[in-house]
């Protein structure tokens, strides 16, 4: 039986995440206190305690999330001996969670992951003025039916409209310019979708509107130390196992601009002998993925106090 750890994106956020870890365990607390050293700010205080309009930016979502799932991966270090080296065939993580990933898996460190993290957040906010674009998911539809829906979109209303994630089980977004992610939603009813409607995102993640966002981590990864992971990654944009620190640094530059193909991911990780799936961080997001992507594979989320004793029970 091989272990995959995982770890969510975002959308997973709330406030009050991470407290209970806190209050509970001392690791917590230091990992916390560590991202609002590198970030020159108390984000936990934000984590904590809100405001959830604040909270939700996504310059604070993204390293707020790595911060939870990186408290979450030490508490289970510290409290149930876990040993990603030993006990994950693979690791990986949903958008923004390809990060916290490959700082579990020390290819760099959680500080500079909070940094990354919250450039590429302002990075992708200021890449697309407010208004000007849209997300939408499009459910009930497969990939390939999504890529034509996005393609005819695009062609109609002009504009980007491309599919930003491929989650699995039906569930497709599509993301781009805000006419033409309209456009998609009409087109997307028409081929047969369950439901077709705008998310509350503030910036069309994962298409090209996002190269100015891409440029910006270009250059901020070029400077950041990066090793070989303990554990292979599965990458976003590839959907296979990376460990190669310069392949990394590409595929995280690729990331932003690039479809997430987490439906492919978790594929090939059971392909390869997953059958277990832990999450580690906030919500279970990635957990309910898991049945319609896995056939028999057993999944588990890892948050709370509650989860760490449960991970040691099993």
């Amino acid at each position: 039986m091989a272990k995959a750890f995982v770890f969510p994106g975002q959308g997973s956020q709330a406030v009050g995440m991470g407290k209970a870890l806190a209050d509970t365990f001392s690791v917590a607390r230091e990992t916390f206190a560590e991202v609002d050293a590198a970030l020159g700010e108390k984000l936990s205080n934000l984590m904590f305690e809100g405001p959830e309009a604040d909270l939700v930016l996504t310059a604070n979502a993204q390293p707020a999330l790595m911060a939870v799932s990186l408290a979450v991966t030490r508490v289970l270090e510290a409290e149930a001996g876990l040993n990603l080296a030993r006990d994950a065939k693979f690791v990986a993580g949903h958008s923004l969670g390809e990060y916290s990933a490959l700082a579990a898996a020390g290819a760099f460190s959680l500080a500079d992951a909070a940094r990354l993290l919250r450039l590429r957040g302002k990075a992708m906010q200021a890449a697309v003025p407010v208004e000007q674009g849209a997300m939408a998911a499009l459910l009930g539809l497969d990939f390939e039916t999504g890529v034509a829906v996005a393609a005819e979109a695009q062609a109609e209303a002009g504009g980007v409209c491309q599919i930003a994630n491929d989650n699995g089980g039906g569930q497709v977004v599509a993301s781009g310019s805000k006419a033409a992610v309209d456009k998609a939603i009409e087109i997307a009813k028409g081929k047969g979708a369950k439901r077709a409607m705008l998310l509350a995102v503030s910036a069309p993640f994962h298409c090209a509107l996002m190269q100015p966002a891409a440029d910006a981590m270009a250059e901020a990864l070029a400077s950041t130390n990066i090793v070989a992971p303990k554990v292979p990654v599965v990458a976003n944009v590839v959907a296979s196992a990376v460990s190669d620190p310069q392949q990394i640094r590409d595929l995280l530059v690729k990331q932003v601009t690039g479809t997430v193909r987490w439906r492919e991911c978790v594929g090939y990780m059971a392909a390869n002998g997953c059958d277990r799936f832990v999450e580690l961080g906030a919500g279970k997001v990635l957990t309910g993925l898991l049945k319609r992507l896995a056939d028999g594979a057993t999944g588990m989320s890892v948050g709370a106090p509650a989860d760490v004793e449960a991970y040691k029970s099993a």
